[in-house]
């Protein structure tokens, strides 16, 4: 478990972090969020019905890609809303993501400790979640606009650096980039003019120079290098517990044979 199945998500998650990133701006986030979808219910159709390492690992390569394309759910959220709402949007979701974290996990927990549900009851809850989810998601309106690839030459007014840390406070570093990315595309219309008159692979390769002036702008500011550098850490450091204290949790006290709290404990460091 440790050594053969753990290591995938890791490295699968690594691995498509950035295509995914230009993908979900390429195609405008519906197409992404859908795939997200897609990977977790195969994620835990896997789990119900699989067994063996190799299945395991399957499992384990689809939760990376469902984590790797969460950047298309906070990504589109910023392509259907103006500059001047994206504190109070990027606090709902925030706020409705963890509360919705610390409500499943308690309630997991509810249900072993006193309804003495098994584990292949709780995935298959799991399952109907995100299969509702995704079936939500098929409803979502297709944004108009992306920050690269299909941007608009439309000028807002720009929040100040303040408001800027704020927005990207969401989730991660990924969010610098999606919402400087946003604050630059709705700059002066004049590169977006250009890259319409310029072909194709010249338009591809626009994308990627005005990717790396967004990133060099990004992190020109302190508060957000700084900001950023907190919390890779901190979400790097976090993982890295979370994942050994699963581990030895089962060394130390077996499933099979203690009263398991996984629950109560994710829902208290959640909360």
């Amino acid at each position: 478990v440790t050594n053969q199945i753990f290591p995938v998500w890791t490295y699968s998650y690594l691995a498509l972090l950035f295509p995914v990133f230009l993908i979900t701006d390429y195609m405008r986030y519906k197409p992404i969020l859908l795939l997200q979808g897609i990977s977790f219910i195969i994620t835990w159709l896997l789990l119900l019905f699989a067994q063996g390492v190799l299945a395991m690992q399957m499992v384990e390569f689809f939760y990376g890609m469902a984590t790797a394309t969460e950047v298309a759910y906070y990504a589109y959220i910023y392509s259907v809303i103006s500059t001047d709402h994206y504190q109070r949007v990027t606090s709902y979701c925030r706020s409705i993501t963890l509360v919705a974290a610390t409500v499943a996990a308690v309630l997991g927990q509810l249900l072993v400790s006193l309804a003495d549900v098994s584990y292949f009851h709780l995935n298959a809850i799991t399952l109907a979640s995100v299969s509702l989810a995704f079936v939500c998601s098929l409803f979502l309106p297709m944004p108009q606009k992306s920050m690269f690839f299909h941007r608009k030459g439309v000028s807002q007014t720009l929040p100040g650096p303040d408001k800027a840390v704020a927005a990207v406070g969401a989730d991660g570093p990924s969010n610098c980039r999606e919402d400087e990315g946003s604050v630059s595309a709705e700059r002066a219309p004049t590169p977006t003019q250009q890259a319409d008159d310029a072909k194709p692979q010249n338009h591809a390769f626009g994308v990627l120079v005005q990717l790396s002036k967004d990133l060099r702008d990004c992190y020109s500011s302190r508060k957000l290098l700084y900001w950023s550098l907190w919390w890779a850490l901190a979400t790097a450091g976090f993982n890295q517990v979370l994942n050994y204290v699963q581990v030895l949790w089962d060394f130390r006290a077996p499933s099979h044979s203690s009263a398991v709290y996984n629950g109560a404990v994710e829902a208290i460091a959640t909360f």
